[in-house]
């Protein structure tokens, strides 16, 4: 009976010893694979970079969509890109923001609407609205917009084409109240030009 005990107990702590060995080889092995996947993961992200200026969020909901998503590789890769600079959410609105303003005239709400679509954080929209803003006046960019649609439509000269008109700078996303005193405004000097042909 002892030695029943004795070989049970032997077999037991062999058992035991296996176990062990393999969970140290589990662990050497899963150590190996999040490497891989960490390097894998930045080399994605770099990539993904090197084709385009993106946003935190949507650098992650990209990595994320990867079939071989691992998310404590992607944060840590995240967190890297962004000690060297590569990820900055602030540069990025504020880039993309000034880009938009100069090539096409448009108001604050369609652009805060456009950041929060790329996964820009509010604090960062709003900084960087603020200072693309300062720089550009919102009624520089109106009278833009205006000018390039009375160029292609022509003025408007009736209540629908005012309200065509309207439709046409809240569309692009300035503000009510800016509208309705340009379009005032058009129509009063729309008025003086009528006065002064008829003179």
């Amino acid at each position: 009976m002892n030695r029943a005990r004795r070989g049970n107990r032997a077999r037991d702590e062999a058992v035991r010893e296996v176990r062990r060995e393999g969970e140290r080889n589990d662990e050497a092995i899963s150590s190996a694979n999040r490497e891989r996947a960490q390097k894998r993961t930045m080399a994605t992200a770099l990539r993904m970079l090197a084709a385009r200026s993106l946003s935190e969020g949507q650098l992650r909901e990209r990595l994320l969509a990867r079939p071989s998503a691992d998310g404590e590789a992607i944060d840590k890769c995240i967190s890297r890109l962004k000690e060297m600079g590569l990820i900055d959410d602030s540069l990025f609105a504020r880039s993309y923001a000034d880009y938009r303003v100069r090539t096409k005239p448009m108001g604050r709400s369609r652009l805060a609407r456009e950041l929060a679509g790329k996964k820009v954080s509010r604090d960062e929209i709003s900084g960087a609205l603020d200072e693309v803003f300062d720089e550009v006046g919102e009624e520089a960019l109106i009278d833009r917009a205006i000018e390039k649609r009375v160029r292609t439509h022509g003025r408007a000269v009736d209540r629908a084409g005012v309200r065509r008109m309207f439709d046409h700078l809240a569309r692009l996303g300035f503000s009510y109240d800016l509208i309705w005193n340009k379009l005032r405004a058009l129509g009063a000097n729309d008025e003086e030009e009528v006065a002064n042909d008829e003179s």
